[in-house]
């Protein structure tokens, strides 16, 4: 005669194995959306098939990328908005391939909990297949990890992998010369850099996520979660085009520290800052903090959120046809002989 064992389950422990295959099940329809020509596999398997050859490349280079979300995630959760977190997931990772001269092509997520809420990850992960699909990526695979202990309660973390491929040759930067022309392409807000310091300015400011924003209408938490512009579809469009030499995304570091990452070593930049006015989520923030002008520029995009470096006699037809793709583009500055970002004029 046996006795039947009460121990002990997965569950007890805090893991629910039920809810992790649910959630699988509700984000297949999102993740099918993403296919594009590659496309070799759904969810579910222990790995993710890609065709570079159906994806049309014949003597492909592939180039890699990830990163997270950082303290954005911060006010997603504690505000409960977290529709778009994804898009500014997959941005992160697809704005920086692009910058190399590469196409996205695939995408996967790791997400991670205390306690993995279906309704609430199933949202996280739509707004990454948004995401994939703005920038033409496929969502091919992920990993959802519930590890109790190590997330407090309703705290999450988000991280992203990204892979590109580009034709043998085709890489950026490439050709820059003193002359070229910066076309800025308007950004989104601030993106997702820097929330760090953001969150302290709204502790200082003694406002609630949910007060009315001073810089524009809405709430103060829903205008700082503007996501990520997706730059990716635009930017290769005036790359097969013709003309452009190099792309910076701007990100942590702001202009100052990210636009030199794409010159080359003899070379640096001009920048008029009076070309574009100061979007007013930057000027509240550098008003409310007593923010001097360097600091916010080599902390935020202030506006700008992807640099176009382009062949003097090209910046018109560029410009033009980035303007036709949906982009805000201004003409900042130009390439000049010696290092580093010159400023002329000001934003504050």
């Amino acid at each position: 005669m046996t006795t039947e064992k009460n121990g002990l389950t997965y569950a007890d422990a805090g893991v629910d194995i039920d809810a992790g295959n649910a959630l699988v099940e509700r984000i297949k329809p999102a993740a099918k959306r993403t296919n594009r020509p590659g496309t070799m596999s759904g969810l579910g398997g222990f790995g993710a098939l890609f065709d570079l050859k159906a994806a049309g490349y014949s003597d492909p280079i592939l180039v890699a990328a990830t990163d997270g979300v950082g303290t954005k995630l911060r006010i997603a959760i504690d505000t409960g908005n977290v529709d778009t977190i994804g898009i500014d997931l997959v941005a992160m990772c697809v704005n920086d391939l692009v910058c190399q001269g590469a196409e996205p092509l695939l995408f996967l997520d790791y997400f991670a909990t205390g306690k993995l809420d279906v309704e609430q990850a199933t949202r996280i992960i739509e707004g990454i297949a948004e995401g994939c699909a703005q920038s033409g990526a496929a969502l091919i695979g992920g990993e959802t990890a519930e590890m109790p202990g190590m997330y407090a309660k309703d705290d999450f973390d988000l991280a992203g992998f990204a892979v590109g491929a580009m034709e043998r040759g085709a890489d950026l930067p490439a050709g820059v010369v003193a002359g070229d022309v910066l076309l800025g392409l308007g950004s989104n807000g601030v993106h997702s850099n820097g929330y760090s310091f953001v969150r302290k300015v709204v502790e200082l400011s003694g406002l609630g996520w949910d007060a009315d924003c001073p810089f524009a209408a809405g709430s103060l938490g829903a205008e700082l979660l503007a996501p990520t512009r997706l730059y990716v579809k635009q930017a290769l469009k005036a790359v097969r085009a013709g003309g452009v030499h190099a792309l910076a995304h701007i990100t942590g570091g702001g202009l100052t520290e990210n636009l030199p990452r794409v010159l080359p070593e003899g070379l640096g930049a001009q920048i008029d800052l009076s070309a574009w006015a100061l979007p007013p989520v930057f000027r509240w923030l550098a008003e409310t903090a007593n923010m001097a002008e360097p600091e916010l520029l080599k902390t935020f995009n202030c506006g700008i959120g992807m640099i176009c470096v382009v062949a003097a006699e090209r910046a018109d037809e560029l410009k033009a046809l980035l303007e036709a793709e949906g982009e805000t583009v201004t003409r900042i500055g130009h390439v000049v002989a010696g290092e580093g970002v010159a400023y002329a004029g000001h934003l504050l």
